[in-house]
């Protein structure tokens, strides 16, 4: 049996979107990227989205539209996609990193007021694997020092907090659409805020600086990227979106079948869910106990067709941080104990319980 790490959930209504696209003449900003930025906003509860051609776009371009220059500070996670922290260096930021918290895997609230200094602009704060930070926190930290919010969302569409969807708490919030995500546009990703100066800022830098309220086809007021989503995504985006509780309903199906068959097998740890989260299931990561087998098991999980990984490396031991800034082991503990032991199992909607069956006998296998 050969069983991939993820699949993307497209269907014959997703197929006839993009075919519908193709048959006109606007396969780039056209109604379809309009109608789709205006769904988003609507399921988020913000007032205004503008789609983008990835999540790490979105991300760069928040950080630009709130102000983070050269020689400002980010506090973010160490344990994350390298997109969190990459997004301060573009805009020639520091990214400060703050430890997790061993069972969300998210940043440690706790930890965070030591980070901040008078360089301190912003936080970069992920809902890792979909699931929620702890907002209530993070919201008064950022109030007590003025601090501005970019909500890294990119793993946890559909996931809430305390009845509140993520994607909302941010001045800034993202969200992402690679095809191992909850939903997919193929690329993309999408940026969500309530200030109508931002929207109309991102707005133009995601095509080449173009102001908004100018109606002038090549006026071009800042020096802005081509960051567009085109009108063939947004089709695709659009279908997914209509079927986002279908598909988030199959994939929490898939985890607590996971749930179910691992959890009376010793020697792993299975993943956590806060009281207050409402999870987004975006990948199901298991930990080992012992980390030195942990390479060892998915060698062998991978010679028996099925395909799996380390999630995530911790973003301060990757050979671009450890030369600029001279990280090494043991800055970050407890991230990096967690990411020693990770291992990211198959996972997506159409996963069945054949094919989970099978993982989790050749997983005991191994153990």
């Amino acid at each position: 049996m050969k069983i991939p790490l993820s699949n993307p959930d497209i269907t014959k209504k997703e197929r006839d979107a993009v075919l519908e696209v193709l048959k006109t003449p606007n396969l780039a900003l056209g109604p379809k990227l309009k109608e789709f930025e205006k769904n988003m906003a609507k399921f988020a509860g913000r007032k205004h989205a503008i789609a983008t051609n990835s999540g790490t776009s979105g991300l760069h371009l928040a950080i630009k539209a709130l102000g983070v220059k050269k020689g400002d500070e980010v506090i973010t996670s160490p344990f994350s996609f390298i997109s969190s922290a990459n997004c301060a260096l573009f805009e020639e930021a520091k990214p400060i990193f703050v430890d997790i918290d061993p069972k969300t895997l998210n940043i440690d609230v706790l930890k965070i007021e030591k980070s901040i200094t008078k360089k301190t602009k912003a936080m970069v704060i992920v809902d890792i694997f979909g699931h929620p930070v702890d907002w209530n926190p993070i919201l008064k930290i950022a109030k007590k020092y003025k601090l501005k919010i970019i909500e890294d969302s990119c793993e946890a569409i559909g996931a809430e907090y305390k009845g509140k969807k993520c994607g909302s708490f941010g001045d800034i919030s993202t969200f992402a659409f690679y095809p191992n995500k909850q939903m997919t546009t193929g690329e993309g990703g999408i940026i969500l805020t309530d200030d109508q100066k931002i929207a109309n800022y991102c707005q133009a830098l995601t095509n080449q600086g173009r102001k908004v309220e100018n109606g002038q086809w090549l006026n071009h007021s800042y020096l802005g990227y081509n960051y567009r989503m085109s009108d063939i995504n947004a089709a695709l985006g659009i279908a997914q979106l209509s079927r986002i509780k279908e598909i988030l309903g199959k994939r929490d199906r898939v985890a607590k079948l996971y749930n179910k068959k691992l959890k009376d097998i010793e020697g792993i740890t299975l993943p956590y869910v806060a009281p207050y989260a409402k999870i987004s299931w975006f990948v199901y990561v298991i930990q080992v106990q012992v980390a030195r087998d942990r390479d060892k098991i998915m060698n062998e999980l991978r010679r028996q067709g099925i395909s799996c990984s380390n999630y995530f490396q911790c973003i301060h031991l990757q050979p671009l941080y450890k030369k600029m800034f001279g990280y090494k082991r043991g800055d970050f503990p407890i991230a990096e104990r967690i990411s020693d032991k990770t291992i990211a199992l198959p996972f997506y909607s159409n996963l069945t319980e054949k094919q989970i069956d099978y993982v989790v006998k050749k997983l005991k296998e191994c153990l």
